[in-house]
């Protein structure tokens, strides 16, 4: 279960193709040039637990990379192409990266003696690699991933697992997840459409290059070309986010007829609830193919549920494979089936954040259970429903309001792209739902379509989750990754308390 031994046995196989330049890259390839990277990273002096930070794009260079440092025995850090020089200059100072590999040009705020840098303008690190054998570095020994949060409540936060031990073609449990799961094997062809620097498109893409499918990597999403590269390279696997599934439905009836589907067998989705007339839609288009996991790159836990399971219960992201669902109040204390509380993980594997005791200290329950900060429920079935995250509740009027459920009904209208639902300032309820709207058409925005969500909305959602306010903005921020940036909506309604 590795890259290098698909050198051998399967050498001419696609280990990844570049959806949009076609560049394919066979298993041979890929060994050879990771090979050269773990010698030129061993010649930089880089030693068994030190680390690398890669900021690049969806680039046909980022698993070449990876792999260099995974057999290696070095920590790969995946960085936004999208953050700010002193966030960037944060991750990798806080990851101890010794060596930053980028695919645009740095600022010089991250330029410094002890980092070696490996930029436009600065360092090759194609044409210093290509000086190096292409045969394994004498003292081969696993890495892993470091990788931090996104960031959407606050500075990222880095776990930092340690290191496999033994072979470099030993397992983990996403890879056999993947496998006894989704059915991930030599013969997969797996769409990847999100950014690599994320966790969930850079591990399974290296689940399926440790089983030897191959990866199509899509350099940025679109609706449409996610249909056509099904259809062109007979697709077999997909993992998408529900923002994906959104704007894929929101496609014209005609265009969304015109590719064949045919070649698929698994599609799975995470990072967010998925709305369930979202999800239902899916499944009469794609078939009854979609599976759903929950869980976070601390992998602390994980809930799956197969398309059956979701059929008899819709909105549940499964049952918990790894870990045992505890649901707690705000005191700590086990709450019943149906009663929604804080989500934690009993009997799973532990996790830290780097450099930060605190926050560490807050993801603990004082019986050693772990949350990842969402909120949700289970049923009397065991299956796990989530909420939203804790951080987005509102405190309206002393009530309890979760976003979530207030967007999952207004993105179902046809004039509305992506919604983002924020509590406001409000001198008399503490704080007023406010929904705000990136429509379809620019030139809907306005009154008239305030008031056809506000009619919309009534019977759907109870009266105090009615949004008091509706806003329009021609687009939300949203992670690459699909994830809304709700801090930077905030901010714009709390500037004095988001300052603090």
């Amino acid at each position: 279960m590795h890259p290098s031994i698909h050198a051998r046995t399967t050498p001419d196989t696609i280990a990844y193709r570049m959806a949009t330049s076609g560049e394919a890259i066979t298993y041979r390839q890929l060994d050879e040039r990771a090979n050269q990277g773990a010698h030129l990273l061993r010649a930089l002096g880089l030693t068994r637990g030190d680390g690398v930070a890669l900021m690049l794009k969806n680039d046909a260079r980022f698993f070449e990379i990876v792999w260099a440092a995974q057999r290696a025995g070095l920590y790969f850090t995946c960085i936004s192409t999208r953050l700010a020089p002193p966030e960037v200059a944060f991750i990798v100072a806080d990851s101890g990266s010794r060596v930053l590999i980028a695919s645009a040009p740095v600022a010089d705020a991250l330029k410094s003696d002890s980092l070696a840098i490996f930029a436009p303008g600065e360092r090759d690190f194609v044409g210093e690699r290509s000086a190096f054998p292409a045969t394994p570095i004498a003292d081969e020994t696993p890495g892993t991933d470091m990788l931090y949060s996104s960031g959407t409540t606050g500075r990222p936060k880095g776990i930092r697992p340690a290191l496999p031990e033994g072979s470099l073609d030993q397992s983990n449990p996403l890879t056999d997840f993947g496998r006894d799961s989704y059915g991930l094997g030599a013969d997969s062809v797996f769409l990847s459409p999100a950014p690599l620097y994320h966790s969930a498109p850079l591990r399974w893409c290296m689940a399926v290059q440790k089983l030897g499918g191959t990866v199509i990597v899509m350099e940025k999403f679109d609706a449409e070309e996610v249909l056509a590269l099904i259809e062109r390279h007979r697709v077999t696997h997909a993992q998408f986010v529900p923002t994906h599934f959104i704007r894929m439905l929101k496609l014209p009836e005609e265009v969304r007829a015109r590719y064949d589907l045919s070649s698929l067998r698994t599609v799975w989705h995470a990072a967010a609830p998925c709305p369930v007339e979202v999800k239902q839609a899916m499944m009469a288009w794609f078939g009854p193919i979609i599976h759903e996991f929950y869980a976070g790159t601390e992998g602390n836990g994980l809930t799956a549920i197969g398309p059956d399971d979701w059929l008899t219960h819709p909105g549940s992201v499964g049952r918990a494979k790894w870990g045992t669902i505890r649901i707690v109040d705000e005191g700590g204390a086990p709450l019943p089936p149906g009663k929604t509380g804080a989500i934690y993980f009993a009997d799973g594997p532990t996790f830290e954040y780097h450099n930060d005791s605190e926050k560490t200290a807050a993801s603990r329950h004082p019986l050693g259970w772990t949350t990842l900060g969402d909120v949700g429920h289970v049923d009397d079935d065991g299956y796990l429903y989530l909420t939203d995250r804790q951080s987005f509740m509102i405190i309206s009027g002393g009530v309890n309001i979760y976003p979530q459920e207030i967007e999952d009904a207004i993105i179902t209208h046809p004039k509305v792209a992506d919604v983002a639902v924020i509590g406001a300032p409000d001198a008399e309820m503490g704080e007023r739902v406010v929904a705000v709207v990136q429509p379809a058409d620019w030139d809907d925005a306005g009154p008239a379509l305030a008031e056809e969500l506000t009619r919309f909305l009534q019977g759907r959602i109870g009266r105090i989750k009615q949004p008091r306010q509706i806003d329009f903005l021609r687009e939300l921020p949203r992670h690459p990754t699909g994830k809304l940036l709700k801090r930077l909506v905030r901010d714009t309604y709390w500037p004095a308390r988001e300052a603090r």
